[in-house]
């Protein structure tokens, strides 16, 4: 009997050791998500190469070693988000992630059907106020509600071959990740022939 009774004491000591340890590292274990772990690439707000995978040593799980990816962790806090890039002629696929790493929207080059991405991030007050105020210069752009307010873009873009890498690496770094709904900038006008 006493030994019933020490027993049922120590399981719960055991459990209110347990209960409390769990509550203790809760909230630094809150902040380990993958919109978190993606700060570490580099500032918000911008598209950030990642370095190639090789086994053993990849930036982010699951990454597909024939492919160069690039990474932009972004927040709505303020305005949309607006994604610009042109994308080499094979294959590239670009996904939107909420703040725990679920996939929230995904486009690719043959459901896109064209080598540019324009694409325009927006929460649901942020789109009604585009629909009340339309902004002629996203007529072209694909414009997405999204439930979350932080959240991060994957582009991926496939390498044919070692020559084309540098290619394809200089597409995704050139990839805009800004809070910047006008036009893009004009090309330059073509220098006219002086006359003899």
């Amino acid at each position: 009997m006493i030994r019933t009774i020490l027993f049922v004491v120590g399981g719960v000591l055991l459990a209110g050791i347990i209960h409390i340890a769990v509550v203790l590292f809760i909230p630094d274990f809150a902040n380990r998500d993958a919109w978190t772990s993606m700060g570490r690439f580099g500032a918000d707000g911008a598209f950030h190469v990642l370095p190639l995978s090789e086994p053993g040593t990849e930036p982010l799980p699951y990454l597909d070693p024939r492919m160069a990816h690039a990474v932009c962790r972004f927040s709505l806090d303020k305005d949309p988000i607006r994604i610009r890039a042109t994308m080499p002629d094979a294959f590239w696929s670009l996904a939107v992630f909420d703040r725990r790493g679920s996939n929230i929207y995904s486009l690719n080059d043959r459901t896109a059907e064209r080598t540019d991405i324009d694409l325009v991030i927006a929460t649901s007050l942020q789109l009604t106020k585009l629909r009340e105020n339309p902004i002629s210069t996203l007529d072209q752009s694909i414009v997405i509600e999204v439930p979350a307010s932080r959240g991060f873009v994957l582009i991926r873009a496939f390498i044919e071959d070692a020559a084309d890498s540098a290619r394809v690496h200089a597409a995704l770094a050139a990839a805009q990740c800004a809070a910047d709904l006008s036009p893009p900038p004009a090309a330059p006008a073509p220098a006219l022939p002086t006359q003899p």
